[in-house]
């Protein structure tokens, strides 16, 4: 078995809250690695509402901490990535069986209050707009819904390229010198000598054994898997599994504003303008034990999803309207509670040291609103064992593709490619669009069209700068572009990145 190099810290999961404290972590000065078994969030970080919200429904269950936190992370982010997450107004039809208006004006109320506090501690304003009543007999809000609803409320939140925004915190940590590992899974790990021995296996087969003076367990739904059965590791604390599913039909509605429907069973359900041509419905709460690796939406949430939008559309769902479905396992921090929507998304960060050496974390819980500031709370419980840390530095650095960028830095020779195109790429990889499109004068330089704005060129750097290495890696997590494909398009994306390894193995060979 080869033996690696020594590590400040050692991150077990590639999806936001490893990224997240990988990033972190690399910019103090740590050297940091990065290990996931499967692609950078390629489990929960991906399968979300694709939402950066307070969470307006935590407010009923006195979430107020948490809430106050989401808020301030929602800022922050509007100004270090503001090519992935962007703002978006919600409008919530009155229903007042289910709660009375003086309740939501209660909460909306708050909620502005505390957003307006998150703004004013930052230094860079892109400010949201407030909440108010508004009239659904009128444009743009009556379209789409029943004429018996007339009366509701509108307000802001954002929503985020979910899979992106890991990408571009592991990114940005290798950057800062992390070193980032998907497809390698941590088979085994052990203290030795007051540090980590880790017995890390690739894809390909290959054994490695590395050492770390900390370990970060951010495994997500596996969390206390890789604690009992990797690390050695027995807790008490427990983990509530709880499943989300999501439906995305084609659009059901004109216009740019989300739609957050209250059900029966108090849960509330979001409809949200998606990929131009689509709209996504979520989320359902189901509680799981043992969830297989990728996880489906049943029958019964299909069902449940088309209900919730039934009772306030004018025009009905159905399950034969689904043209994609995906479903993510939240893994929320067992707080008690018998209801799974009742259980805190707050998160829960767990420390165990032997005799003081060889600290473990684990992260139980968490949203992705509030990934940036779980890994700066992560980095104060390990602050001890690295005395010479530098202090945090996130709030204020632009993720990748959020730096400042002044339109003229577009070269002319731009000009002559399709306006949509530009706009697709930009969306993606924000002011890198510079690195993607380097040294293209004209179209025939992007190199094959497989449809849907992809482009070779594209690929190609998504293989080469950004950890893809299958087609569902290009098309559904750097990119959406699988859901506007054929299937004869998406096979011939397969092919295409299939025989970048091939010939990349080949160049191997002949050295």
């Amino acid at each position: 078995m080869e033996a690696g190099p020594n590590y400040d810290i050692a991150i077990i999961g590639g999806g936001i809250n490893g990224a997240g404290i990988a990033r972190d972590a690399a910019g103090r000065g740590l050297s940091v690695l990065l290990v996931e078994k499967n692609d950078l969030a390629s489990a929960t970080s991906s399968w979300s509402s694709k939402l950066i919200h307070g969470g307006l429904r935590y407010l009923e269950q006195y979430e107020f901490r948490l809430v106050a936190e989401a808020l301030s992370e929602r800022q922050t982010l509007l100004n270090i990535a503001p090519h992935l997450v962007k703002p978006l107004r919600f409008v919530m039809p009155h229903v007042p069986a289910l709660r009375p208006r003086w309740m939501i004006r209660a909460g909306l109320f708050l909620y502005d209050h505390l957003g307006r506090r998150a703004i004013t501690s930052s230094k860079q304003e892109r400010e949201l707009a407030d909440s108010t009543s508004v009239s659904l007999r009128q444009q743009p809000y009556c379209n789409g819904l029943k004429p018996e609803y007339t009366h509701g409320f509108i307000y802001s939140d954002c929503r985020v390229d979910d899979s992106r925004l890991v990408l571009t915190n592991a990114k940005n940590a290798s950057e800062c010198g992390a070193t980032i590992l998907p497809r390698t899974e941590c088979r085994k790990g052990k203290r030795v000598a007051g540090n980590w021995e880790l017995q890390l296996r690739s894809a390909s087969g290959e054994n490695t054994t590395v050492t770390a003076r900390a370990v970060v367990n951010a495994s997500g739904p596996w969390v206390k898997r890789v604690l009992n059965d990797c690390l050695r590791q027995p807790s008490t604390d427990n983990v509530r599994l709880v499943k989300g599913s999501h439906i995305v039909v084609p659009r059901a509605y004109p216009g740019e504003h989300a739609i957050i429907l209250q059900n029966d069973d108090r849960r509330v359900v979001f409809m949200i303008p998606y990929e131009n041509n689509y709209t996504l419905i979520g989320t359902t709460d189901m509680a799981v034990e043992n969830p297989p690796d990728i996880p489906q939406a049943s029958g019964e949430e299909i069902a449940y999803l088309c209900s919730a939008v039934n009772r306030y559309m004018s025009v009905q769902v159905s399950p034969h309207d689904v043209v994609w479905s995906y479903a993510g396992v939240r893994p929320l921090y067992d707080d008690g509670s018998p209801n799974p929507s009742s259980v805190t998304r707050d998160y829960t960060l767990r420390l165990d040291a032997d005799a003081g050496t060889a600290p473990v974390l684990s992260v139980f819980g968490g949203k992705i609103t509030t990934y940036r500031k779980l890994a700066e709370h992560a980095l104060e419980k390990l602050a001890p064992w690295f005395p010479n840390m530098r202090p945090p530095w996130t709030a204020e650095s632009p993720l990748p593709g959020g730096e400042p960028s002044a339109a003229s830095e577009h070269p002319e020779t731009w000009r002559t490619l399709p306006n949509d195109l530009i706009a697709a790429i930009q969306n993606r990889h924000g002011t890198r669009i510079q690195h993607v499109l380097q040294s293209v004068n004209t179209k025939a330089d992007l190199g094959e069209h497989f449809g849907a704005n992809i482009y070779a060129r594209e690929i190609d750097y998504m293989i080469e700068h950004e950890w893809a290495a299958t087609a569902e890696d290009v098309l559904y997590r750097r990119s959406k572009a699988g859901l506007h494909m054929t299937e004869a398009q998406r096979q011939k994306v397969d092919r295409y990145v299939s025989a970048h390894f091939a010939r990349s193995e080949r160049n191997l060979d002949m050295r």
